[in-house]
Formats: C-alpha cells, structure tokens, sequence
C-alpha cells in the first residue's frame, strides 16, 4: 500500500506539538540517555541506531518530556513582550531531546517491534498524552501565541515567518486552547484515552499478521513462481517448519499467491486471513475498540462546537469540508463500480471456457484477473516481474531523481553509518553539479517479524535553517519479500509503482527549502500528491530502456513486452478504484454518522450494500484492520486524500505530456520542484499548484487516466 502512514508523523500528530524536527543544535541535552543526545559522527551527526535498546526507551522519553516542558515554561513564563523571535522561534526548539527520542521510538515501533517494546509503548501513551494537553491547554503559552498572531494580522510578518504562525495558532485553536477548564480537563482525558485505544488496535493488528501463517506442502504449489516458492521455504524454514513453504499474512506474500495459486480453497484461506486481520472475535478482536474511538473523537470535537470529527478535521485540509470530499468521490464511484462490472463479466467468461464451475468470489479476482490480462493484451505479469529486480530500480529512482532534481546517489560503505538492521543500506545524497551534501538516504526494504506491513517513508533529520542549514536523513521501508541466497528479488509492476511513489517523499523531504521546522510537515490530502506524482517515472521510456532487464539473462525488456505493458495501462482499474474508493468512503461516513450505538460489523456491511459495493472484491482495508484511520489519526477522515492527490497528479501528467520534453522536459521540471517540491509547506497547497499549472486541477484529467468516461470538460 502507498502508504506515507509515516510513523514520525503520527507520532506528531497523536502529540499534537508544533513540529517533529531532529536538528543538532546549539542547545545540547546533558543525559546520559544516548537516544536523547544529539546525533553524532559523520554528516552533520546520524542516529545511534548501534546503541539503541528497548530498555532505554522509557527513561528517555519520560527525561525527554520533563525537558520539553521545562521549554515550554521558559516560553509561557517570559515577561517580554510577546515576538516571534522570542515564542514562535523559541517553540521551533523546543522539546529538542524528546524529538531525537522520536527517531528510535518510531524504529522500533515500526521496523522492529517486539513484545518487550509493545508493552513499554502501552505504558507510554497515556503519558504522552498527557504530555501533548499539557503544552496545548498552557493558557500562558497560548496568550503569547495568540498575541503574535494578533499582530501579525494587522502588520504582516516576512511570508514564511507568517505561514508559521498562522499554522501554531490554528492547531493549537483546533485543539482545544480556548476552551475553560472543565472542557480542557475532559479534552485532556479523552486525548489519553484514544492514545491507548490506538495502541491497542495497532498491536491487534500486528498480532494478526504475525500469527496467522498458511503453511503449503510441496503439493499444493501448482502456479507458483519459482522465486516465490523459494522464498516461501526460506520464511517457513525460519519459522522452524522446515520442509514447508509459508505464506505470511501481508500484502506482499498474499497478492501474488492469490494471484498465481491455482489451488482455489487455499486462495480462500489466505484470503479470508488477510481481510479477517482485527476481526476475529477473539480477545485481539478490534470492533469494540473502534466503536469507543468513534464514540470519543465525536465527544472530543463536541467540545469544540463541532457537528462531527470529519468537520473539525478538513478545515485545514485542501478540501475544507466533508462534503467536497464526499462529492470527489462520489463523482468517480458510479464509473469504477460499472468497471468492476464490465471485469467480472470478463473474468467470468474465462473461468467458464476453463471448465471452471464456479462464481467469481473475492479470493478468485486476482487469479482471474489475471487470466484476463493474458487473453485480453497477451500480457503476463509473472513474465513482466523478470525484468524487475530490486536493484535495478533502485538504481531507476537515483537516474530519475537524476535528470529531475539533479542529485546523485552514492553508496556509503557498511558501517561508516549505523544502521537498525542488517538488511538497511545508506546512500550519500549530493548536487551533480556543485556535490553540495544533501543528505543521507537510508533503505529498509524486506519483510520479517516485527515489522509492519505495508510501505512508508520518514525523516530521522529534516531540512531547516533558522538555526543554521541542517541536512536531511530520509528512509523509505518496504516489505519486499526477501529472495533465496543468491537470487534476484523480483517484484510486481505494482510493487515497483510503490516504490517509485515512497521514493517521491523522500524526494519530498530533501528538497526542502524551508527555514523552519513547521513548515516541514504536510497537508494530508496535498502531501501524496507529490509521491503520486513519482509513480509516473517508473513507466517512461528512459527508464524502462535503461532498467528493466532479464534478471538471468540481461537482456532489456522486449519492445513489444513494453507496449503490452502500455496497452493494459488501464487494464483492473476498477478493482484497483473500487476497493481504495469503499475504504475512503466507508472512512469518511464513519466519522459523520452518529457513533452512539454504533455497531461496527453491522454498519460495514450496509453501508457496502448502500453503496452497491461489488460482492466480488473487498475494501482495501476493511475497518478493523484500517490501520491509517484508527491506529492514530493521521489519515482518519483523510483516506480520501490519496484520490484528491491523484486529481493533481494526474493533472500535472498532462503538464509533461504536453512540453516539448516530455516527462524529462527541464523547464516543466524546474516549475515541479520550485513550486511543487521545495517550499513543502511554506505556501498554501492550492496556490503553490496554481503557479505550476496555471490554474486549478481538473477531476477529467483523472477519469481519462483511469480509461472512465470523461462526461464533463471546464
């Protein structure tokens, strides 16, 4: 999954302070917590990660916490008039030893969980909790703010200076600072209370993935890849069942086993425990959790004279209110929902002229998807996934970042840096042209336990420059399934699309212009666009001629491969539409419904029936493993986000279609990255796309993207 469910930026969100930034400064902590010291070494100082440990977690963010507050006093209790060098700036340090600890907290809780930290993270959260009302209900603290921004109003401040305090003021607005005491305690209460909840669905989750493993013996490979299959017997091997062949309970093992096994029941078995994650009625059973998440973000926004949670949330999104999200949304559902239609015809007939009697059921779409695919376009995807190795596209997405953003990537020799697991490796970022340091770029690709499923990108280190320039240390995390000793790892055209559209954050974060940490964080349903936008690379002509070759033989990818690949461009578009769409819908209507007697199950299922959601495919992400809108609430009421993103994207497509150049085209590229890449979020989203377009996104863009029917044209 495209997924920037960025851990850092969750973590920020659940604490609701001013800013994530890992800066070395001039402030220096004085523990002797290694995980709450400024980073050391080489280039400009990199995380310890060769000295972190479980064990050290709580004491540093409980002396972490102690400090930030000790700041935030310093700040609230100041007898100067209120200025935004002397609060804005001072908040933008603030809390700098809890913002290192950051770094290790999301690596465990994200790369390499265990037991032993899920417990100290359950300890933690009410705590930080606490932590984060006790900044935002500072009633000193918010006069002084309120003070800037009052003046600000009246005598407009530098345009960065002025973005940042326009951004404090509307979160600490949103989060209760204005409120008396009563509703500030109860706000407080209620923000410790989710902060366990979503621990716990996070956990339940994880515990599902790891404990529900579909073990094959030898005879019940037919289909299978032979990559696949050693891969399969090294995990099951690792799991202590040697002689066995094991499919895990993520994406990256489940897709192409449903894709490609020709044993239908066992199709349904991996199936039904991918999608029954979080919903097993047993104690890691998450509906209950969801309907108290609900019933809490409603009472919580209640407090601020908010109708529903989906209100409070949009008003600094690009889309404002719920109903402009709803109507993108509902604008493309009809189209996808007949596409799926015109699919399943379509894979009805093939299975039918197979002798298979059957009807198309959820755990049948991919494998006759697939089928359909290789009679409709004579196109193969286990043939296409040989000429996409791991490597090669890495080295695709350093050419593209190349001939864009004019950076080069450079190989840092092992252990010059420290890294949190064998398998990540460290790249040098630096201009082709001046070799000024960029940054550093670390690369977390394989799956195994401990680490959660999906895709995602993040800082350790952001770009800022208030305090003189800092450089960036960026990660992109896959979960590749990691192949036999000496074999290539070989993904899908859909993996490696993911991987272009992680690479683009990192992309993202390393041209940063900005000066201060605020503006380093994103708008939630602008900041996938420019991820989105990446994807578009990875099918050029430049990068399939240079990059996409035979994993044994070496040679480039057939021509005509190439223009079957094109061809089917369009090809599952309304699986694809349909099963995000339910998600973001389903996510959306969640939060504007009266949550009070909510029976989670109940209104899944007639909400999909009111929907006319196909029977023959699921949600994305059905709700009780819907990580994103229920593990914290980064994208809760945001789903929705990815298409509002794919509007843009698709829009700004059309922009390189139509220059001289192409999607290389180096004027269209330079408007990308000086609107649309550097400023972040120094300028309002709307307007920085206006000035790379011209004008305003347009919904048409995106159906012909999608092969849907383009009824209207502005």
């Amino acid at each position: 999954m495209k997924t920037n469910t960025i851990l850092s930026t969750v973590i920020c969100t659940m604490l609701l302070t001013t800013s994530c930034k890992n800066d070395t400064e001039t402030n220096k902590t004085m523990s002797d917590n290694v995980l709450l010291q400024d980073y050391t070494g080489p280039y400009g100082g990199v995380p310890a990660f060769d000295k972190m440990s479980v064990d050290l977690i709580e004491p540093a963010v409980l002396e972490g916490m102690e400090q930030g507050l000790k700041d935030i006093e310093a700040i609230a209790n100041n007898t100067e008039v209120p200025t935004f060098e002397n609060t804005i700036e001072a908040m933008e340090r603030a809390g700098k030893g809890l913002d290192n600890v950051f770094t290790y907290y999301g690596i465990f809780s994200s790369n390499v969980s265990s037991p032993e930290f899920r417990e100290v993270q359950g300890k933690l959260a009410p705590k930080l909790s606490e932590y984060s009302s006790k900044i935002n209900q500072n009633e000193k603290l918010f006069k002084r703010i309120k003070s800037v921004y009052d003046a600000s109003q009246n005598n407009p401040l530098p345009a960065d200076q002025q973005r940042v305090v326009e951004l404090i003021y509307k979160r600490f607005e949103m989060n209760g600072a204005e409120l008396d005491e009563a509703k500030k305690k109860r706000y407080a209460e209620i923000n410790k209370e989710l902060s366990t909840l979503y621990n716990k669905f996070s956990d339940n989750v994880l515990h599902d993935e790891e404990n529900y493993i579909t073990y094959l013996s030898k005879d019940q490979l037919d289909g299978l890849s032979e990559g696949f299959i050693k891969s399969a017997a090294k995990i099951a091997t690792d799991n202590g069942k040697e002689g066995m062949y094991a499919i895990t309970n993520t994406r990256s093992s489940m897709d192409p086993f449903l894709t490609y096994s020709t044993e239908r029941e066992l199709r349904k078995k991996v199936w039904t425990n991918y999608y029954s994650r979080g919903d097993n009625g047993d104690k890691y059973d998450n509906n209950q959790l969801i309907a108290n998440i609900l019933k809490l973000r409603r009472e919580r926004v209640e407090l601020l004279g908010y109708k529903n949670y989906a209100e409070w949330r949009l008003q600094d999104r690009m889309a404002k209110t719920p109903e402009n999200a709803m109507g993108l949304m509902e604008a493309v559902w009809p189209a996808a929902i007949a596409r799926v239609k015109e699919e399943v015809a379509d894979m009805q007939a093939v299975a039918e002229a197979a002798g298979d009697n059957i009807e198309i059921a959820p755990w049948d779409y991919r494998f006759y998807a697939e089928k359909v695919r290789q009679k409709k376009y004579d196109l193969d995807s286990d043939e296409v996934k040989q000429y996409l190795q791991l490597d090669k596209l890495t080295q695709a997405l350093f050419y593209t970042a190349g001939r864009l953003f004019n950076y080069k990537f450079t190989p840092v020799e092992d252990g010059k840096v420290p890294v949190f697991h064998e398998d990540v490796k460290v790249w040098e970022v630096t201009d082709k042209d001046s070799d000024k340091f960029i940054g550093l770029w670390y690369l977390d690709p394989f799956a195994r336990k401990g680490k959660r499923s999906g895709a995602w990108a993040t800082t350790y280190r952001s770009h800022t420059t208030f305090d003189g320039p800092k450089t960036v240390l960026a990660s992109n995390n896959s979960n590749f399934v990691k192949a036999a000793p000496g074999e290539a790892v070989l993904v899908s055209w859909d993996d490696a699309e993911t991987f272009f559209h992680e690479f683009g954050h990192a992309l993202h974060f390393f041209s940063s212009n900005v000066k201060y940490p605020t503006l380093n964080g994103g708008v939630r349903d602008y900041t996938e666009f420019q991820s989105q936008l990446l994807e578009r690379w990875l099918s050029t002509d430049e990068v399939i001629n240079q990059f996409l070759v035979h994993y044994k033989t070496g040679e480039p990818i057939p021509a005509s491969l190439v223009a079957k690949i094109k061809k089917a461009s369009t090809f599952n578009q309304g699986f694809g539409t349909t099963e995000y769409l339910a998600s973001a819908l389903m996510d959306m209507k969640l939060h504007l419904v009266d949550p009070t007697n909510i029976d989670i199950d109940k209104f899944e299922r007639e909400t999909l029936a009111e929907l006319n959601m196909p029977k023959e495919l699921p949600m994305r992400h059905r709700t009780p493993h819907f990580g994103h809108v229920f593990s914290g609430e980064g994208y809760a009421t945001a789903y929705y986000g990815y298409m509002w993103a794919d509007v843009l994207t698709s829009d700004a497509s059309e922009a390189f279609k139509e220059a001289p150049g192409g999607f290389y085209d180096k004027k269209v590229a330079d408007r990308l990255v000086q609107y649309l890449f550097a400023p972040r979020n120094s300028m309002d989203p709307a307007e920085a796309y206006r000035k790379f377009r011209g004008r305003d996104a347009k919904i048409e863009a995106l159906m012909r993207d999608r092969g849907f029917p383009v009824t209207t044209e502005n």
